[in-house]
């Protein structure tokens, strides 16, 4: 063989981090290992945690808000006819992340010796806007779960992805709350967490939606 011949053996083809299933394999063990080392922390920390009721009140109404962004990726993912592979992996990544980030908050919210969710049907009155938990800002309404659940193929990728972006923009606001006025070290650094992943998403949904017109 020529020496001057070109090899194209070596050549390695490198994948979107969308298409790279070992991406959420070790996403989803770097988080599995993160919780389980702050719950550790959390439950065998005898020292009572500083708090306020806006650290209360953002753990509680975030579960509930990330309670319906897990049902909505749960659903393109498992149940969308024709999803599109790059939106598939985005609904996984949300599955798993705010499910670990709900363990998270039930666990803060144990250490502080607080109920795990809000059971009173008003939400929002830690932010100085009261209303109907249901109501939140970002949540989906009964309509526009319908709509998601009627529609197949690209019709189906626009109405998750244009949910999604107003559920994370509805998360991030109260995120960005929570770190100007909770207490917390813990709830203030898992605000900042929040909004930095879910600010992320968004430009990502928006590209997705950018490309389907």
């Amino acid at each position: 063989m020529s020496h001057d011949t070109p090899s194209t053996d070596d050549e390695v083809t490198v994948l979107p981090w969308w298409q790279n299933p070992l991406n959420f394999i070790a996403l989803g063990l770097s988080m599995l290992i993160l919780g389980a080392g702050i719950g550790y922390y959390l439950g065998d920390s005898s020292a009572t945690p500083d708090k306020n009721k806006v650290d209360i009140g953002f753990l509680q109404d975030m579960r509930y808000h990330h309670d319906q962004a897990v049902q909505m990726a749960y659903y393109y993912r498992t149940s969308a006819a024709d999803s599109l592979p790059r939106l598939d992996m985005i609904a996984e990544e949300i599955l798993l992340s705010q499910q670990l980030e709900s363990g998270r908050m039930v666990q803060l919210l144990r250490s502080f010796g607080e109920i795990e969710a809000n059971d009173t049907g008003t939400a929002m009155g830690w932010m100085g806007h009261a209303m109907p938990i249901d109501e939140m800002d970002g949540l989906a309404s009964q309509a526009e779960l319908d709509s998601l659940a009627a529609a197949t193929g690209d019709e189906a990728s626009k109405i998750f992805a244009t949910l999604m972006i107003n559920h994370h923009n509805g998360g991030i606001a109260m995120a960005k709350y929570a770190i100007e006025n909770a207490s917390n070290n813990d709830v203030i650094n898992m605000a900042k967490s929040m909004v930095k992943g879910q600010q992320a998403e968004v430009g990502e949904l928006q590209a997705i939606l950018d490309s389907l017109g």
